[in-house]
């Protein structure tokens, strides 16, 4: 250890994580290892501590040297397990999947022939899941059950998440009822509190996404109720990031595209910190949020975005260019997506399957149409009937049918249109989709106008314009109220304290004293934070409550995010960033040498997409000089903001009222997120 190093710091820290009090306790190991004063014992402490922190980067970082030190030492079980956690963050979080896999080649050399140990269980559920997102189901189901089995034996947490690939197989090969039913198993059995955060969070997050890819919405709508009310105190790392985009896709099924949007934002800031590839997916729900809003350069910004992080945009980039009239570009961009698509680790619709192609199908026959080619339309529509027949989602099912109808007013048949469309609308409103519901609505008022009922028509479509422009509208503001109090001194009930907003002050009771500030942005943080004690508010949503910017989502543009007169967050990549990226390009050149070696040209193709993301996001770091370019971060600037007035705040309070302020500097925690924490032995109740 080094001379003045607090010997301390790795029990406080150690302390602190205890707390979940992530950031603390990540800063004091940091600290402890810039100062030499970590043993290989503590690197796991500080992996585990860096990633709920939020410090993708440093978390991968820290493995791989615990991998090393293991590696040194001779224990060739630590190390297999420190490289299968290594894999399985940049599985769950990065999207690379190249590096996953030799990752794992180094786990699977280093277990050979030994009996099995949780490294083994958890070597089999990465595996697997790098199998799926791969478009391998059949690897992938033999690896799952290879999972199950080690982890039955020695790691519930990994069992867990093993028994949700399982499920999430079962389903892709048809099975949806057993896989449904092993999908709820596992949820339950979750809900018991009995795994780490990390499993539990990724067993949620795997089972939301099972059924948004399904369509099954009203059952994942209540997993995304059931996960965000465990996110509001127990989120770590990407979780409580990918929980919003899961509301946001919930909130644009149920025609809330204006609170879809601000949630889809949030996430996107939440996320941008932690993924890589995966950043398109909040981009992509973004997309299809705007384009239900009518924003199509809205929504062509997103999506093109979305293209920029190595995702797939479509089919939402070719309705873009429908909408914009342009329908011969749509049918090229929609027929080269079926065609030729993307091997991208999706976790909603894995690569190679019928969930898959479902929304590119769906979007095709409308496409077609439009460019006069029905007989492609039909086939689309074709496959997509059988698809949802085999997936029996009503969402599917709506959309299939939908399709047929627009096939078959295509062809002339109106009276077989009418039928297939007066089916699909009733379907969509049993989904609970008033979006999808309006669409339906107006081809069937066009198969009305065709069938010589205008009368009809003219009924359809005003119905169906009615629900667009609720969905579409933005909601006023609702006027501020401001309580009117009386002069003197607040009286609280007997046993509870003040905290209240008379005007220009604020009034405060607390251990039978009173006290009176002038207003300050961070007395309205600490009142939110009062009034719910324990949940965790994430910067973003403090300072939107105050501002009202989440109620006009729309003037948001992903473009404009960089920018603010605070200044910069620092370099769009930092050092840590791009040793890490350089590291990740040498292990996909390997991945990419044994794929030609082996003839592997879809795995081969797959490596090499990954390279040119990553080429790509190393040369946008550094500008023409070579100086490292410079970005901005609103989640970071709103955390330093919203810190400084709670602090200042705390401060004024503490001058006129000590013993409240002595209370708040015990139980406020500020941060990415921030919260009230008292002391369930003697908790406070406030009046506002």
């Amino acid at each position: 250890m080094s001379d003045g190093t607090d010997p301390g710091l790795v029990e406080r820290a150690r302390a602190a994580a205890a707390r979940r009090e992530w950031q603390q306790a990540f800063d004091l190991l940091t600290e402890a290892d810039g100062a030499g004063a970590l043993t290989p014992a503590d690197l796991p402490v500080l992996g585990e501590v860096a990633y709920a922190a939020g410090h993708l980067d440093s978390a991968i970082e820290t493995w791989e040297r615990t991998h090393a030190a293991a590696i040194r030492a001779g224990d060739q079980i630590a190390a297999a397990g420190a490289a299968v956690r290594v894999a399985m963050h940049l599985l769950f979080d990065t999207a690379l999947m190249a590096p996953v896999r030799g990752w794992l080649a180094r786990g699977e050399r280093l277990l050979e022939g030994r009996a099995a140990t949780p490294a083994h269980a958890w070597l089999a559920v990465v595996r697997a899941y790098e199998r799926m997102l791969t478009g391998d189901l059949p690897g992938a189901r033999h690896w799952a059950r290879v999972a199950v089995e080690v982890g039955s034996q020695c790691d519930p947490a990994a069992l867990a998440i093993a028994r949700v690939a399982e499920a999430r197989l079962l389903i892709l090969d048809g099975d949806v009822r057993q896989g449904l039913a092993l999908l709820d198993q596992a949820g339950v059995a979750t809900v018991s509190g009995d795994l780490d955060l990390l499993s539990t969070g990724v067993v949620y997050c795997e089972l939301v996404c099972a059924l948004q890819g399904l369509a099954q919405y009203d059952v994942a709508e209540q997993w995304t109720e059931v996960m965000e009310r465990w996110c509001e105190t127990n989120a770590i790392g990407t979780l409580r990031g990918r929980c919003r985009v899961h509301r946001a896709e919930i909130l644009r099924m149920r025609g809330l595209c204006n609170e879809a949007e601000s949630q889809a934002l949030m996430a996107f800031e939440e996320l941008r910190p932690h993924l890589r590839r995966e950043l398109g997916w909040p981009l992509t729900e973004l997309g299809r949020i705007r384009m239900c809003k009518a924003d199509i350069p809205g929504a062509e910004e997103a999506l093109l975005a979305a293209h920029r992080a190595g995702w797939d945009p479509q089919p939402g980039l070719a309705l873009v260019r429908l909408a914009q009239g342009d329908p011969a570009s749509a049918a090229a961009a929609i027929r080269d997506a079926l065609e030729q698509p993307l091997r991208l680790p999706s976790k909603e619709r894995p690569p190679n399957t019928g969930l898959q192609r479902a929304p590119l199908l769906e979007a095709q026959v409308e496409i077609e149409i439009a460019a006069g080619d029905i007989g492609r339309a039909a086939t689309a529509a074709d496959e997509l009937e059988l698809t949802a027949a085999r997936f029996e989602s009503k969402a599917l099912i709506a959309g299939a049918t939908l399709a047929r109808g627009r096939v078959r007013l295509a062809r002339g048949d109106a009276a077989g249109a009418e039928q297939s469309l007066f089916e699909a609308v009733r379907l969509w409103n049993e989904v609970g989709a008033p979006y999808e519901t309006a669409i339906t609505r107006l081809v069937l008022a066009d198969a009305h106008a065709a069938g010589g009922s205008e009368h009809r028509a003219v009924l359809e479509r005003e119905a169906a314009r009615a629900i667009l422009e609720g969905i579409r509208s933005t909601p006023a503001a609702a006027p501020a109220r401001v309580e009117q109090h009386e002069a003197s001194d607040p009286q609280p009930r007997a046993g509870t304290s003040v905290f209240r907003c008379d005007g220009d002050y604020w009034s405060f009771v607390f251990d039978g004293h009173t006290a009176h500030v002038r207003d300050l942005k961070g007395l309205h943080y600490l009142a939110r934070l009062l009034a719910e004690p324990g949940r965790e508010f994430h910067v973003l949503d403090l300072v939107a409550a105050e501002t009202g910017s989440g109620a006009s989502p729309e003037r948001s543009r992903i473009g404009d995010l960089p920018h603010s007169p605070l200044g910069d967050a620092g370099e769009m990549i930092d050092a840590r960033a791009k040793d890490a990226y350089r590291r990740r390009l040498t292990e996909i050149d390997d991945d990419l040498a044994q794929a030609r070696a082996t003839g592997d040209a879809e795995r081969a193709a797959q490596a090499d997409a990954e390279r040119d993301f990553l080429v790509r996001e190393l040369a946008r770091a550094f500008g023409l000089s070579g100086r490292a370019r410079r970005a901005g971060s609103a989640s970071e600037r709103a955390r330093a903001a919203v810190t400084r007035a709670v602090r200042q705040a705390m401060t004024r309070i503490d001058s006129c009222h000590h013993q409240l302020g002595e209370h708040l500097g015990r139980t406020i925690r500020t941060g990415t997120y921030c919260t009230y924490m008292p002391d369930p032995r003697a908790p406070a109740t406030w009046e506002f």
